[in-house]
């Protein structure tokens, strides 16, 4: 109980939890929309995302100046391409947070004259750019854990095996993806902030994806990687060393 006294407490705690709501109506609206006899609760979760995405709204009022504080820290990471995807990802956050604060003052009438569909959009492309350039660097993240899990490997190695018998083409290539994938799991096994941060990423950008045209998505789509996205964000917030840390 204190635990989660503790991350209620927390503005991200509490913005998780929102949004794991937003998306689980969006995921439970598409499953239920086709049935005739659950209209009823179709229009109640819709009213519930409505509030919720809109109480999101108020949570991300102050992100600006986390999204700045971001780029501030990630100035000082040792490796130059972590640096650079941080660097540039928080930038793209901090456009996107401002976009995101200008259709939320538009959403509640103090000001009429913006043109929501342009904001929009630019948000949804700052948001995008950001994501794409966080998977970047999660990518590479994974190939130096790769490279160090395949070196270590090789250590333990006393010599190189020494197979008789005559593969096929279609033999290596298998056996290539076999020992690509265990590898990959063993990486990704070995370093658990950086799966979730993957995971929590890949799950994210697939909404901004939708909203610009670059693949089309269906809501329950959306609604599953947001619930996803959403539940990889409360075990960080939840467990602090489950955040992939700057190198």
């Amino acid at each position: 109980m204190d635990a989660f006294i503790r991350f209620t407490n927390q503005t991200q705690g509490r913005d998780r939890l929102f949004r794991a709501t937003q998306y689980t109506c969006m995921l439970l609206r598409y499953l239920l929309e086709p049935k005739a006899d659950k209209q009823e609760v179709v229009t109640k979760l819709k009213k519930l995302e409505s509030s919720v995405s809109t109480g999101r709204k108020w949570f991300r009022l102050g992100n600006v100046v986390h999204a700045v504080q971001t780029i501030q820290q990630s100035i000082h990471a040792t490796d130059l391409v972590p640096r650079i995807c941080l660097i540039l990802a928080s930038l793209n956050r901090v456009i996107y947070f401002i976009c995101d604060t200008i259709l939320f003052v538009r959403s509640v009438g103090l000001a009429s004259g913006i043109n929501k569909e342009k904001w929009r959009m630019w948000a949804a492309r700052h948001y995008y750019y950001s994501l794409l350039l966080s998977l970047v660097r999660d990518l590479y993240e994974i190939s130096l854990q790769m490279e160090q899990v395949a070196h270590d490997r090789a250590k333990k190695e006393k010599s190189p095996s020494q197979d008789p018998l005559v593969y096929s083409v279609a033999d290596e290539e298998t056996e290539w993806l076999q020992s690509f994938l265990l590898l990959l799991f063993r990486s990704l096994k070995k370093h658990p902030p950086l799966l979730l941060d993957t995971v929590k990423n890949f799950c994210d950008i697939l909404n901004p994806l939708d909203q610009l045209g670059l693949y089309k998505s269906n809501p329950g789509i959306i609604g599953l990687g947001g619930l996803v996205s959403s539940i990889a964000g409360i075990i960080t917030v939840a467990y602090p060393q489950m955040k992939l840390k700057t190198r």
